[in-house]
C-alpha cells in the first residue's frame, strides 16, 4: 500500500460508521458546495458599501469586475481540470480498491478533483481581494475535499492536484487581470 492509499484509508474509515455521520459527509461532499458559491457571491456583492460611496457607479464597476474575475478564475480552473481528466485517466477509489464502497457515485476520471480545483481557484481569487476571506474559503475547500475523500470518491493525490491546479490558474488570472 502506498502513501496515497494509506492516507485515503485513514479518512475513508470514518465512512459507514453511522447513518448520521454518512449523511453529514454527503452534505459536505455534495451540497456544501452550493452554500460556498452563494457565500462567495454574497461576499463579493456586499463587502464594499456602494451606497455610501460618492461614486456608486465606479463602485458597482469594481464589484462587477471582482465577481467576474473570481468566478472566471474558478471556472477556468475547472475547465483545465476537465481537460486534464480526459488526458490522465485515474480511477476513483471505489473502482481501484475492491474494499471501498463510496457513499455516492461519481463518474469519470478522478485526477485532478474538479471540486478541489474549482473551490481552491475560487478561494485564491478571493484571497487577492480579502486575505481573511480567502483563508476562510480555502478552509471551505479543504472541508469539502476531505469529505470527498471520506466518501470514497477521491484519493488524496486527486485533491492535492486540484488544489495546486486551482491555485496556479487563479494566481495566473489575477496576474493577467492586474496587468491589463
Amino acid at each position: 500500500m502506498n502513501i496515497n492509499e494509506t492516507i485515503f484509508h485513514f479518512f475513508y474509515n470514518l465512512a459507514h460508521q453511522s447513518a448520521y455521520l454518512d449523511g453529514l459527509i454527503i452534505f459536505f461532499a455534495v451540497y456544501f458546495s452550493y452554500l460556498v458559491i452563494l457565500s462567495a457571491f454574497l461576499f463579493l456583492l456586499f463587502h464594499r458599501e456602494a451606497l455610501a460611496s460618492l461614486k456608486p457607479f465606479a463602485e458597482f464597476k469594481k464589484k462587477y469586475r471582482e465577481i467576474v474575475l473570481v468566478f472566471f478564475s474558478g471556472g477556468l480552473a475547472w475547465i483545465v481540470a476537465k481537460i486534464l481528466k480526459t488526458l490522465i485517466h485515474a480511477d476513483r477509489p471505489f473502482i481501484a480498491l475492491s474494499n471501498v464502497r463510496s457513499l455516492f457515485t461519481e463518474t469519470g476520471s478522478a485526477f485532478p478533483s474538479g471540486h478541489a480545483t474549482f473551490f481552491m481557484g475560487l478561494a485564491v481569487a478571493l484571497f487577492f481581494i480579502d486575505k481573511k476571506i480567502g483563508y476562510l474559503f480555502m478552509f471551505f475547500a479543504l472541508i469539502l475535499s476531505l469529505a470527498r475523500i471520506i466518501a470514497g470518491v477521491h484519493f488524496p493525490v486527486d485533491i492535492l492536484g486540484g488544489f495546486i491546479l486551482g491555485s496556479l490558474v487563479s494566481a495566473s488570472v489575477a496576474y493577467f487581470a492586474k496587468n491589463i
